[in-house]
């Protein structure tokens, strides 16, 4: 199975809440925001900065906003400014941890191709998109659905 790890989850419902204003947030508003704890929050932020997708303002009305329209964000970006580059095994053409059996295997080479097409499929979703999609409130137990 793949999966996205949960700190990626976070960073779309992070980046999702932050797109809907062009404001500067504190690392405490979009926890309040998001109701994602305040140290994941920041541990975020840093990783979002680092992958260029939020800018730091320092100061009295620091605090971070968006780098580029949300637009211009692909679930692609955020997946790799937190976990790293897309891929469904580490045997891709680049890879740092080869296998030891590569000039022997018949997927050798493939595997770039299915990775590229994952890459392509998660860039062609913006951030905007997912920011416009309806929030559903969770359904209280013994409630009517």
């Amino acid at each position: 199975m793949i999966r996205i790890n949960r700190l990626t989850d976070y960073a779309v419902v992070v980046l999702a809440e932050m797109s809907r204003g062009s404001d500067v947030r504190t690392v405490s508003r979009i926890s309040a925001d998001t109701g994602v704890p305040l140290p994941t929050v920041a541990k975020l932020m840093k990783a979002l900065a680092h992958g260029g997708l939020v800018v730091s303002h320092r100061g009295a009305a620091g605090g971070y906003s968006l780098n580029r329209n949300a637009a211009a964000i692909s679930v692609a970006d955020i997946i790799e400014a937190v976990e790293g580059p897309i891929a469904i095994t580490a045997c891709v053409d680049d890879a740092d941890d080869q296998c030891g059996i590569e000039q022997l295997c018949p997927m050798h080479g493939h595997w770039s191709r299915i990775n590229q097409a994952i890459r392509r499929s998660l860039d062609g979703i913006s951030l905007a998109e997912i920011a416009a999609m309806p929030v559903f409130e969770p359904v209280a137990a013994g409630q009517p659905i």
